[in-house]
């Protein structure tokens, strides 16, 4: 494994393990309260025939805290720039990208910027807006948001521990003592802006715009982006098929890493290769 010094790498913690001899990359992007460590159970699957790129959002994880701008990072279009600055500087073209959750947009915003940049999306519980609106069922009522974000300014340690099992949708205590961490590393004034930049985004209308062929997985039974969001970009992108993963919460690629990375494999034209977990 390799951690990149370079300025856009060192802000977002770059790490490259894989097939160093190929030009092919596959890029994964963690979602909200998490980082790149998320991505352990399917990361490694694709090492022997990718160049595997792992960063954390400015931010969270590893990342230069300090690079956080609050102006600046007031839209996700930010990080979506922080993404194609380290694609720019690795200089990789028509990647794979690997986006949970709020960075399934961020990755469909850089892609419709830099279109040549991205060859594949994958995005894993995606949602273009959380709200709900006349015609959309996006999963929350604005009052919804109104109060996660409160309790989430007033008593982080305890939101943290609160939404961790919402989010993961599982008994498994490891798994959300691994995310109510996480979030608690997280500093938390960063954290709960960049919540509300999140649950207050809306990029229906970008959805048209992208022509990177795209593969949805959607947890069977989320209730952070529910199944009729996944049908939504479904219908809404222009090269997009919808596959539903058998899991609870929003967290697949940690409680269904199996059926997940079967699914990723098929998409990229693998049907002889059968990724296994390490």
């Amino acid at each position: 494994m390799s951690t990149q010094t370079s300025s856009a790498c060192r802000r977002s913690n770059v790490t490259i393990t894989g097939a160093s001899s190929t030009s092919s990359a596959i890029v994964f992007l963690h979602g909200l309260g998490s980082d790149q460590t998320s991505w352990r159970l399917l990361a490694p699957a694709f090492e022997d025939r990718y160049r595997v790129v792992r960063l954390d959002l400015v931010g969270a994880g590893q990342s230069d805290a300090t690079a956080y701008d609050y102006a600046r990072h007031g839209s996700l279009a930010a990080h979506a720039d922080d993404l194609l600055a380290v694609l720019q500087e690795l200089d990789l073209q028509s990647i794979i990208f690997v986006g949970h959750s709020v960075s399934s947009m961020i990755g469909v915003l850089a892609a419709i910027k830099e279109p040549a940049r991205f060859g594949k999306l994958i995005l894993l519980a995606p949602s273009p807006r959380f709200i709900n609106a006349e015609g959309y069922a996006g999963g929350f009522a604005q009052k919804d948001i109104d109060e996660l974000l409160a309790a989430m300014e007033n008593n982080y340690p305890g939101w943290s521990q609160g939404i961790a099992p919402v989010m993961m949708g599982t008994e498994r205590p490891e798994l959300v003592m691994e995310l109510t961490n996480s979030f608690m590393q997280t500093n938390p004034a960063i954290a709960q802006h960049f919540a509300r930049v999140t649950f207050f985004s809306d990029h229906r209308s970008d959805l048209p715009l992208l022509t990177t062929p795209t593969l949805i997985l959607q947890c069977a039974h989320d209730v952070i982006a529910p199944l009729a969001v996944g049908t939504y970009l479904n219908e809404n992108l222009m090269d997009s098929q919808l596959v539903v993963i058998d899991t609870p919460g929003h967290c697949a690629h940690l409680t269904a890493p199996e059926q997940t990375l079967r699914e990723i494999a098929f998409f990229l034209s693998m049907p002889d290769y059968s990724p296994s977990l390490n």
